[in-house]
């Protein structure tokens, strides 16, 4: 008798879509005070490959109220990508300013405020 062993799910029983998900927020959980990742940057250190796109949705569904850091979230080159004069966009500009994040020309400097997780691990 042979033995098959096939996993058809994730083994916490999470959905593709949901295991997406959860490393997506789980990642951006990590993400410090004073510091900030792009869309792509963030995919990647999630496992999702290239998905700024599929960050970029994931993170406008996120509910009212989310404790998740979405505003430290930047385009690429530490564009914000959220319009200024929205409420969003305006909501995002304050919270990274009171994390002492310098915003100049619509963009955050990278080099200077670019989250690098393996200097943070100890």
């Amino acid at each position: 008798m042979t033995e098959h062993t096939c996993i058809t799910h994730d083994p916490a029983g999470l959905s593709p879509a949901q295991a997406r998900l959860t490393a997506l927020y789980l990642t951006l959980h990590q993400v410090p005070e004073g510091k900030v990742v792009s869309y792509g940057q963030l995919a990647e250190l999630a496992g999702l490959g290239r998905a700024a796109r599929f960050v970029g949705r994931a993170l406008s569904q996120l509910p009212d109220g989310s404790s998740l850091p979405w505003h430290r979230v930047l385009g690429a080159g530490g564009k914000l990508s959220l319009a200024a004069g929205t409420v969003s966009g305006e909501e995002q500009r304050a919270r990274l300013r009171a994390e002492g994040v310098t915003i100049r020309n619509n963009r955050v400097d990278m080099q200077r405020h670019g989250w690098r997780p393996t200097e943070h691990n100890g």
